[in-house]
C-alpha cells in the first residue's frame, strides 16, 4: 500500500501527535508499506520546500500562541502534481489545518480515498484562551473537515462515540501505544533522584506535558501545594516546554524543570518518569494523553480524570486513581493520599507497570493498517461497474 500521511506536526517537534505519527509511520514502513509524509517546513529548517517519494514539505506560518509550531499553507495544486507522478492508494490527514484540507480536496479531485484522525480537542481549548463563545463554531468546522473523509479515527471508543453524537460520520477507533522497550521501571536512576535531593523514601511527583494554558495548571499548583504542606520533603518535577514555561517557573519556584526532551531521546524521558513515583495529570482537554500511559509503563502511580487514557486504563485504587471531571477536590485528595503513603504508591506503581502490556504499539499499527485497507477496499468496490 502507498500512503500519503499529511500532518502539521512531526518529529523533531515534541508533542503527542508528532510522537504518535512517527510510531505509525515506522510501524507501517516495517510492514513493507510505502509512506510519504506531507508536512510544513519546521522552524529550524531554512531550505526550500521539496518533493520526494517519502516526503513532501510545504511552506508554513507560525500557529498563534504556539510560535514554535507551524501550520502548512494550502498546497492543493502542488499535491495533485506530485501525486499524479506517484499516486498514493490512500491519503490520511492527521491534522485539520489548511494543508490537511487542501490534501483532502486534492484527493477528491483525483478520486483517491482519504481518512483522518481526531488528535486534538481544539474546540475544548477555547475556554482556556478567553474564547468560550467559539466552542460550537470550532466543533462545526472540525466536523465539516472530517466528514469530507471516508473515516475519522479516534484514540478511544468514548471519544468516537462523542464525535458520532456530534455528527461526525464513519468514526473508527485505533488507539495509542507505548514503546515498552524504552518506557519501563528499569529506567529508574537512583543517582538522578539523589541529584533532586530525594532518597528512596522521598515522594517524587512528576508532570510531563506541553506547557500550555489548556493543561489546567491551576489545579496542578493546588495539588502540589497540598502535598508540600503535608510532605515538606516532597520533590516536584515538571518536564516539557511551551508558551507557559516562564509563568510556571514563576508559579512553581519549588519545582525542578529539566526542560523539553527531544523525541529522539526517549530513554532520557523514560529515566525521568521511572525515577519518579507519582504522575499528576490534571488536563481535561486531551483526546488521549500519551504521557499518562508512558508514566504507568514506567511504574508511576497515576492520578487523572475519568476520561481519555486515564479513564480507559486506570483501575481505581489498583493501577492509579481517577476523579470525575467535575471533581477537582478528589483529584487533589488522590495525589495527597499517594504522597503520604509510601507503600500505597509503590503497590500502585508496580501494578501500573504490570498492566503495561496493554500499551504495546504493534496491535495499534495493525488496527490502523486494517482501517486503511478497509477504506481502500470499499472505495475500489464503489468504482466497479
Amino acid at each position: 500500500m502507498k500512503l500519503a500521511l499529511v500532518t502539521e506536526t512531526y518529529p523533531p517537534e515534541i508533542n503527542g501527535v508528532a510522537m504518535t505519527l512517527s510510531q505509525l509511520v515506522a510501524g507501517l514502513r516495517e510492514k513493507g508499506h510505502q509512506v510519504q509524509v506531507v508536512r510544513p517546513l519546521q522552524t529550524s529548517e531554512t531550505c526550500e520546500p521539496t518533493s520526494k517519494p517519502d516526503s513532501i514539505t510545504v511552506s508554513g506560518l507560525p500557529i498563534p500562541r504556539y510560535p514554535d509550531l507551524r501550520f502548512g499553507l494550502p498546497s492543493r495544486n502542488r499535491l495533485i502534481h506530485s501525486w499524479q507522478k506517484s499516486r498514493p492508494d490512500i491519503v490520511h490527514v492527521a491534522t485539520e489545518g489548511p494543508l490537511g484540507l487542501s490534501a483532502i480536496r486534492a484527493a477528491k479531485r483525483m478520486g483517491i480515498p482519504s481518512t483522518s484522525t481526531f488528535h486534538t480537542n481544539f474546540h475544548s481549548y477555547s475556554e482556556h484562551y478567553n474564547a468560550k463563545f467559539a466552542t460550537r463554531l470550532v466543533l462545526a468546522f472540525l466536523r465539516w473537515i472530517h466528514n469530507q473523509t471516508e473515516s475519522t479515527m479516534a484514540p478511544t471508543q468514548e471519544l468516537a462515540d462523542q464525535l458520532a453524537a456530534e455528527g461526525f460520520r464513519n468514526t473508527a477507533v485505533f488507539g495509542r501505544g507505548v514503546n515498552l522497550k524504552v518506557f519501563n521501571p528499569q529506567a529508574r536512576d537512583q543517582g538522578l533522584r539523589r541529584s533532586w535531593g530525594a532518597d528512596p523514601e522521598t515522594p517524587v511527583i512528576i508532570h510531563v506535558s506541553r506547557l500550555a494554558a489548556e493543561k489546567n495548571y491551576s489545579l496542578l499548583l493546588k495539588s502540589y501545594k497540598a502535598i508540600l504542606h503535608a510532605c515538606p520533603n516532597a520533590k516536584f518535577v515538571i518536564v516539557g516546554g511551551g508558551p507557559m514555561e516562564s509563568a510556571l517557573k514563576r508559579d512553581f519556584p519549588f519545582a525542578i524543570f529539566p526542560g523539553a526532551i527531544p523525541l529522539e531521546n526517549r530513554p532520557a524521558l523514560a529515566r525521568l518518569y521511572a525515577s519518579s513515583d507519582i504522575f499528576l495529570y490534571p488536563s481535561k482537554t486531551e483526546t488521549y494523553g500519551n504521557v499518562a500511559t508512558e508514566a504507568m509503563a514506567c511504574g508511576n502511580a497515576l492520578v487523572g480524570f475519568d476520561y481519555a487514557a486515564p479513564g480507559q486504563h486506570i483501575k481505581q485504587g489498583i493501577t492509579g486513581f481517577k476523579a470525575d471531571l467535575d471533581d477537582d477536590e478528589s483529584f487533589v485528595e488522590h495525589g495527597l493520599k499517594l504522597a503520604t503513603n509510601t507503600q500505597l504508591r509503590r503497590e500502585i506503581g508496580l501494578a501500573a507497570s504490570g498492566y503495561s502490556e496493554a500499551f504495546d504499539w504493534q496491535p495499534i499499527v495493525d488496527r490502523f493498517e486494517s482501517i486503511l485497507f478497509q477504506v481502500k477496499a470499499e472505495n475500489e468496490m464503489a468504482l466497479l461497474p
